[in-house]
């Protein structure tokens, strides 16, 4: 009997010392545990009414402010007397982002004005630093108004009056009085190289008098031929710096039908010659030669029938020049339709 005692007391001992677990933690044999499993079970649990009331979750509509209260807000964001900021920000926040800023756009400043600097001082304002490939010259002609269409009665003043001014405007630069006080009097039929003066000194030129020109100067004949049904038109070739056309031989013109009638254009008079002279070339940039005059040929088309429609292409020719490029019809040759009636 006592050792029953005895064992009845070790096991109230015992009890004291372990409590027992608690329920929902059952420990198996093996040593599992079925809490996860209880979890899982509790999640398959049914949804109780209040939690399908849904109405529960939409979102409750913001009240709308006032005039008042935004300018409240408005002012308060402007200045805020409680922290003393302006628009969110402290005085120390803003003295250093404007200082930030101001240090960041001097840098920029700085690296924009030298890398300029560097450019100008690199370069030579008198000729390019690159001239590896030069393109031939193109060509332009004048009258130039609406596009390089020439129409006009010869029996009405109105229709050919806007071409003989623009003529006049064209031609006011060689005037023989200009070019004897600016130019010189060139008689040589070479190049006129002026490469041995300094880089910066300034080119003579040859002269180019208007007087020249003929029928088609516009001294003899003030309204050049456009009231006669016999029409002038000056070619000129465009400026390309330190350019020597032709290799030595000068480069001529020559004008034809392009469309229509081949018959219909008649005989053409060129003045002064249908040549570029070579005298005239090098051209040195317009800092170095300031007075320079670029050389004219002037056509006259004389024997133009009345009332045709036709287009006329001039060109240039010689070596180094082309005027058959399916992609600029400037270069080297210029073409323009012409009608003419009585």
């Amino acid at each position: 009997m006592e050792s029953g005692t005895v064992e009845g007391g070790a096991e109230e001992t015992l009890l004291k010392n372990h409590p027992p677990s608690p329920p929902h933690k059952v420990i198996l044999k093996h040593g599992q545990e079925l809490e996860e499993e209880q979890e899982e079970l509790a999640e398959h649990q049914p949804l109780e009414q209040e939690d399908l009331n849904f109405e529960r979750w939409k979102r409750r509509p913001i009240p709308k402010r006032t005039l008042h209260q935004k300018i409240d807000d408005l002012k308060k964001y402007l200045w805020n007397a409680e922290t003393n900021e302006f628009m969110g920000r402290s005085g120390k926040s803003w003295s250093l982002i404007l200082l930030f800023y101001a240090a960041l756009y001097l840098f920029l400043a700085a690296m924009f004005g030298g890398c300029i600097f560097c450019l100008m001082w690199s370069i030579s304002p008198y000729h390019p630093t690159f001239n590896d490939r030069v393109m031939p010259p193109g060509m332009t002609m004048a009258p130039h108004l609406e596009g390089h269409d020439i129409a006009f009665n010869a029996s009405d003043r109105k229709s050919w009056k806007k071409y003989a001014r623009s003529m006049d405007e064209y031609l006011r630069p060689y005037n023989d009085g200009a070019q004897d006080r600016k130019n010189i009097h060139c008689t040589q039929d070479r190049y006129f190289m002026q490469d041995d003066l300094e880089e910066s000194a300034e080119r003579k030129a040859c002269q180019f008098k208007r007087s020249w020109l003929g029928e088609c100067s516009g001294m003899q004949d003030p309204h050049y031929g456009y009231s006669q049904g016999k029409p002038c038109i000056l070619l000129r070739m465009n400026r390309i710096l330190g350019y020597l056309p032709g290799q030595g031989k000068p480069i001529n013109v020559t004008c034809g039908v392009k469309k229509g009638p081949p018959d219909a254009l008649g005989e053409i008079q060129f003045f002064p010659k249908s040549i570029f002279e070579l005298k005239y070339y090098p051209y040195y940039g317009k800092l170095r030669h300031v007075n320079y005059s670029s050389p004219v040929v002037a056509v006259r088309f004389v024997g133009m029938q009345y009332d045709t429609h036709i287009q006329v292409q001039c060109k240039l020719n010689g070596k180094g020049i082309i005027n058959d490029s399916p992609t600029d019809r400037y270069l080297g040759s210029v073409t323009f339709s012409l009608e003419v009636g009585a």
